[in-house]
């Protein structure tokens, strides 16, 4: 098991959600839907390392995440865990090839032309990110993360800035990957239909996660 959640709560000014417990497989995806405010993107940030709990425990490769070490930490987050998030995160002064190849330099994986083919910016290499659109800017978040060649991808509405079309190819980028790539997917989403392609499709709603 990939990754194991176990009694799971957090809250902020206000509780958000309480013992919540799931698992992940290797070539598996998961959804987590629900309204703005619900919680969706923090239970993902504290699934990918970046949020410590108030109360539980994530386990990741059967690593207790929050009992490891800093260093430890910051191991798994370069090395296995990739993070689509929905601000794009991009280094604006630098090339959208500039931005894709820190993966590789940080990792030593050698950047791979079919990815950037498939998700249609090979043209725009060599602009710098802030003049290019925001679809483009997401779908050169997507090849930085994709990139490194994570265990497991943890995407925040990676869909959200991309026209129908591109949207259904860069969701059939990732599940091809996770397949490919002996990985998982850890998808958060407002898209229903998107939600319900996953493997598992949860709700977070009143504290819970439910099957969608």
């Amino acid at each position: 098991m990939l990754l194991n959640v176990k009694n799971l709560s957090h809250s902020f000014d206000y509780p958000l959600f309480g013992n919540i417990s799931f698992k992940l497989a290797l070539h598996s995806s998961m959804s987590v839907t629900g309204v703005s405010g619900s919680g969706k993107s923090t239970l993902l940030h504290i699934c990918s390392t970046l949020l410590k709990p108030n109360n539980g425990e994530v386990f990741f490769n059967e690593k207790n995440l929050y009992k490891l070490s800093s260093d430890e930490l910051v191991d798994i987050r370069r090395n296995d865990v990739g993070i689509i998030f929905q601000s794009h995160f991009l280094f604006k002064g630098f090339s959208a090839f500039e931005n894709i190849e820190l993966s590789s330099v940080l990792t030593g994986i050698p950047l791979e032309d079919e990815l950037l083919k498939r998700l249609g910016i090979s043209h725009i290499l060599r602009q710098k990110v802030g003049d290019i659109s925001g679809g483009q800017q997401q779908r050169v978040s997507i090849a930085r993360v994709l990139s490194k060649k994570p265990k497991i991808i943890f995407a925040d509405e990676p869909t959200g800035n991309l026209d129908t079309i591109t949207a259904g190819e860069v969701t059939a980028l990732l599940f091809d990957y996770i397949k490919a790539n002996n990985a998982a997917l850890f998808l958060v989403t407002h898209d229903l239909n998107l939600a319900k392609r996953c493997d598992a499709a949860y709700k977070l709603e009143n504290l819970e996660l439910k099957t969608l």
